[in-house]
């Protein structure tokens, strides 16, 4: 399957299955153990029955989307590091190295790599070349990217997702690689909620007072110059986004269109998928979000957006690291709906054993 529009891709998305989430609900009362215990992960096992269609859902073969690509207002000096370490990271998730390469290689999860705007000329036989431009325009000055582009982007990763589930994958985790994404992230969130640059804007890769001060300041210079209208998400995505960004909104809404569940990292995977509710709210139901990270206003994006995230280990790296923590969780939920025991099977009394183990 192509996605070849915008308004194609959003259109496909449906909503859950509530025949499969009331029977998986069921099945997890009928479970030898007081109803609700196991708290997140049977809210989990419902969400994922729900999405899938079947009361037992399994997921062997997940893909983590690392997304990658420039901002123009690195030019600011926004960030800690030098625009250049987007094509080197790059690399190195390409050779394997990087923090999300580990910890895929432990949840089984495949890390495949998209060039949609590094401004730099890569070649790799695993790397997937996608690039619409190298890099965003300076959104301090002006619009990020063409309106065009944007939608552009979101395709490239919709159709990444098509790609991939006709190989056999049937989960996905958002990643993304860029030097300064998170002052166009926490630009889009300023934009999208109305949290002023104060709250939204964090210290990302680890800036002093004086430099956070600054990126303040410029997110609050690109609001100013670009006036994004809050109310067409594709405009603000396009005046102070990026493309990794719209990328990754791509990859969430591709997702929810082949009903395949999507695990949300961090802030800015957040951003993302706040894009994307807003151009296509019954996405959020296919939405799982892995953990609350380190990086200011990401608690507040997920409330905004009723999400709740799995983890809290105060994490800021991106990259899709939290969510491949979380397939952990998503295998556990699995497992519990296909080989805990029933009362029944196990022989065990209800009433006796709901009392028996709430004590």
């Amino acid at each position: 399957m192509e996605f070849k529009s915008l308004a194609q891709l959003t259109e496909e998305i449906t909503p859950l299955n509530s025949a499969a989430m009331k029977a998986a609900g069921e099945h997890l009362d009928r479970l030898t153990k007081p109803p609700g215990s196991l708290g997140k992960l049977e809210a989990l096992a419902v969400k994922l029955s729900g999405i899938s269609g079947e009361m037992q859902p399994s997921f062997s073969k997940r893909t983590v989307v690392v997304m990658a690509a420039d901002h123009g207002v690195c030019e600011e000096g926004v960030s800690a590091f030098p625009a250049e370490v987007t094509p080197q990271m790059v690399l190195n998730f390409l050779a394997g190295g990087a923090a999300v390469n580990v910890l895929a290689r432990q949840a089984s999860a495949e890390v495949i790599c998209v060039d949609i705007g590094v401004n730099a000329e890569l070649t790799h036989p695993n790397l997937l070349q996608r690039k619409l431009r190298y890099g965003t325009a300076n959104m301090a000055k002006g619009p990020a990217m063409s309106r065009e582009e944007a939608a552009a982007a979101i395709l490239v990763g919709a159709n990444v997702v098509a790609t991939e589930t006709e190989r056999g994958a049937g989960l996905f985790v958002t990643g993304e690689m860029g030097i300064g994404n998170t002052t166009a992230s926490a630009a889009l969130m300023s934009s999208l909620t109305g949290y002023s640059p104060l709250e939204s804007v964090g210290r990302g890769t680890g800036i002093t007072d004086e430099r956070l001060e600054h990126k303040r300041k410029v997110v609050a210079r690109a609001l100013e110059v670009n006036s994004p209208d809050a109310e067409d998400p594709l405009d603000v995505l396009s005046k102070v986004g990026g493309l990794e960004i719209a990328g990754m909104t791509g990859i969430i809404l591709g997702a929810a269109a082949l009903r395949s569940p999507v695990v949300i990292d961090g802030f800015i995977s957040t951003v993302a998928a706040l894009v994307a509710v807003r151009l296509a709210p019954a996405a959020a139901n296919y939405m799982i979000a892995s953990h609350v990270s380190h990086e200011q206003g990401h608690r507040q994006l997920l409330e905004s957006m009723k999400l709740t995230p799995m983890l809290d280990l105060d994490m800021r790296l991106g990259e899709g690291t939290g969510g491949v923590l979380a397939l952990h969780l998503v295998d556990a939920a699995c497992q519990i709906m296909s080989e805990m025991a029933t009362f029944e099977s196990a022989g065990v009394s209800d009433s006796a054993a709901s009392e028996e183990l709430s004590r």
